[in-house]
């Protein structure tokens, strides 16, 4: 970033793509998939028809399209055409509303939300910017009165700010921050733990909730676990080692068997500035994660964020954090022993034998997938006893092998080459390098490992690989042909013996995303996905209280996809399995995050994160797309309002569940 005239990035799927810093020969999923298919010689599961029309009758077509049509898909509703406008879209008999936008009130004595008049304190009591995971937490088991918990990942300055671009050669340039911008930033990032209740059947947000709360990147925070208190996380404000302020780039999370709220966070590197003292043994920590990028200017102004002035706070983000939502005033954690590295977020389930399993992305190309196992056991009649249970346990890393099996490797200091000699002294070295640890197991090099999500009902586990641009060649064969991987794909796991705490179990592709009509994509959606249902890029995902799967995506633009980003209904059991149908889809520039569906399946909670990015690829714009010049003033859409990320609530007109 230039200090005088710096240069938004408009791309989040750029920073999210990230340069890859893997510098391994660990075997990439696009090696591994090709050697599993070559070996087996054929294809399993539905192909796109351009794939396999090569090598099967028409008359075997026919047949298979039958016998599809006779099962039943797990989804029923009519399907949403695809396509890019200024609003939301929502499938017939259903509606969209919104819920909460950026700067709505979230308490009492929130001031109204003045965009031209912004400021740091106002921003702290209202609804944070760019919304991403959203989780739902039930006030005495009902699906219909609780607390939604919201991520609040990143902000687009360019779309937030009046006053402060001008467009040079089709390009935005955004004016140098001044410490009350980086200020009003640091308030929108964070999270929001808000009181919601539907009544009527409409969704409301209840102001003066006692528990409602917004966390920002300055809220006091404790480290916990292994890496509490170690040297390499004491700087010049915290000579303990414990204390931290604030969360940033909270991308997905989760919600635990206990009813916390959990919160990972991902691109930490582009808030550092700076270059590290000579003398400082963490330059290759931070190369692997890409310390410092600088797309941010708050080392400017704050100087636990410039590397030269606290080398060591880079440190003490990358983490999985813990908010128990029950008390307003209580300190989050950062709890280490779940690793440091981008985290998507953090699903969980509870094994068989009661201990908590949770699934963990590294939201960069090449690398890789995680789970953490808790020792202690979830004590279902004792909220207060599972509290901590994630200070203590094992992570693992992910091999998938050639013969569809994967194995779970411990992340554990003394085991294998996780020890003195490669330069770990303690668990805490590990889990603060835990990119390099996984690196010396030979985990295997994924294509961007988003959120994962554990299915009770089925028993399978589905990993969201986004895209991975930089996979090569030499790297695929005819069973995989797709040159680089743009539009990303879908993996399923079946642990050994059906149990999520297992170090062992198989894998299968559920789907090669992309456009199935162009054959050189390679796509696998079965025949029956329409010319709507098909998607690329797979992000976030929820899995609902019927087994079922939903996706939502991140990157689908008028150049990639020629459609936006939404959520689709995606069938994993029978016939109708790698069936495909669009739900819901953004306004342009937009990315689709959560989505939740609610234990009772009567609601969806999807949030829309930074509409009117963008602007200069759609034909319905065609130039950049920044506060004074809107591709879409979505959701008010009024002149003195800009775009707003929101959170949406959908239901079923007349009630009943969703997609059903």
């Amino acid at each position: 970033m230039n200090d005088q005239t710096p240069v938004f990035k408009t791309s989040q799927l750029e920073a999210n793509e990230g340069p890859g810093h893997n510098p391994t020969d660990n075997p990439t999923m696009g090696e591994l998939i090709a050697a599993r298919f070559s070996r087996r010689g054929f294809l399993k599961g539905s192909l796109a028809v351009s794939a396999i029309a090569a090598t099967v009758s028409p008359m075997a077509l026919m047949l298979a399209d039958d016998a599809r049509a006779e099962t039943k898909s797990a989804f029923n509703f009519e399907e949403v055409e695809a396509g890019i406008d200024e609003k939301h879209h929502v499938a017939a008999g259903y509606d969209a509303d919104v819920l909460l936008r950026w700067g709505d009130g979230i308490f009492a004595d929130s001031p109204e939300f003045d965009p031209r008049n912004q400021t740091p304190e106002s921003q702290a009591k209202q609804f944070g910017y760019n919304n991403d995971y959203v989780g739902y937490i039930p006030i005495d088991g009902s699906s219909e009165h609780g607390l939604l918990v919201v991520n609040h990942e990143y902000t687009n300055e360019h779309l937030m700010f009046p006053g402060i671009v001008k467009v040079a050669e089709g390009k935005i340039e955004v004016a140098p921050a001044d410490k009350k911008r980086v200020d009003i930033e640091m308030a929108a990032h964070g999270g929001s733990v808000v009181e919601i209740k539907k009544t009527d059947g409409k969704w409301q947000v209840i102001k003066d909730g006692k528990l409602n709360r917004r966390i920002t990147a300055n809220t006091e925070m404790q480290l916990s676990g292994p890496v509490a208190g170690h040297d390499r996380v004491k700087t010049n404000a915290d000579s303990s080692g414990t204390k931290v302020f604030g969360m940033i780039n909270n991308c997905s999370g989760g919600v635990t068997p206990w009813g916390t709220y959990v919160s990972g966070e991902e691109n930490i590197h582009g808030y550092f500035l700076g270059k590290l003292p000579e003398d400082s043994k963490e330059a290759a920590n931070y190369k692997r994660m890409g310390i410092p990028e600088g797309v941010y200017e708050w080392g400017k102004f704050h100087d636990r964020f410039d590397l030269s002035k606290d080398p060591n706070e880079a440190n003490r983000f990358g983490w999985v954090v813990e908010i128990d939502v029950n008390d307003p005033n209580s300190i989050p954690k950062k709890r280490t022993a779940l690793g440091r590295f981008k985290h998507e977020g953090a699903d969980s389930i509870v094994a068989k034998d009661g201990r908590v399993v949770f699934y963990l992305g590294d939201d960069e190309r090449f690398d890789y997938v995680y789970k953490f196992v808790t020792a202690g056991k979830f004590n279902p009649d004792d909220r207060s006893a599972n509290l901590d249970l994630l200070d203590e346990g094992t992570l693992y890393v992910a091999k998938f092998d050639v013969d569809g099996t994967i194995e779970w490797l411990p992340v554990v200091f003394g085991q294998g080459p996780l020890t003195e000699a490669n330069g770990f002294h303690s668990q805490a070295d590990v889990l603060i390098e835990t990119r390099r640890a996984g690196d010396l197991l030979g985990a295997t090099k994924m294509d961007r490992p988003e959120d994962i999500g554990p299915n009770g009902v089925n028993g399978k586990v589905y990993v969201m690989l986004t895209n991975n641009t930089k996979r090569k060649d030499d790297q695929l064969d005819a069973a995989n042909p797709r040159a680089k991987n743009a539009f990303g794909h879908i993996i399923e796991i079946a642990e050994e013996d059906g149990n999520f705490a297992a170090t062992k179990g198989k894998w299968e592709i559920l789907l090669k995303c992309g456009d199935p009509s162009v054959a050189d994509v390679g796509a696998s959606f079965s025949t029956d996905t329409t010319k709507n249902g098909w998607f690329g890029m797979p992000d976030n995902c929820a899995v609902d209280a019927d087994g079922r799967l939903w996706v939502s995506t991140d990157g689908n633009s008028p150049k990639a996809t020629g459609r936006t980003d939404g959520i689709w209904a995606v069938d994993t059991e029978g016939a109708a399995r790698a069936t495909s149908k669009l739900f819901f889809r953004v306004p342009v520039g937009a990315e689709m995050c959560g989505p939740l569906v609610l234990p009772d399946m009567a609601t969806m909670m999807v949030a829309v994160q930074h509409p009117g990015d963008g602007g200069e690829d759609w034909e319905g714009f065609g130039r950049p797309s920044y506060y004074e010049d809107l591709s879409t003033r979505w959701p008010d859409f009024k002149d003195d309002m800009p775009v707003r990320p929101a959170v949406v609530a959908i239901t079923k007109k007349g009630g009943g569940k969703i997609g059903v």
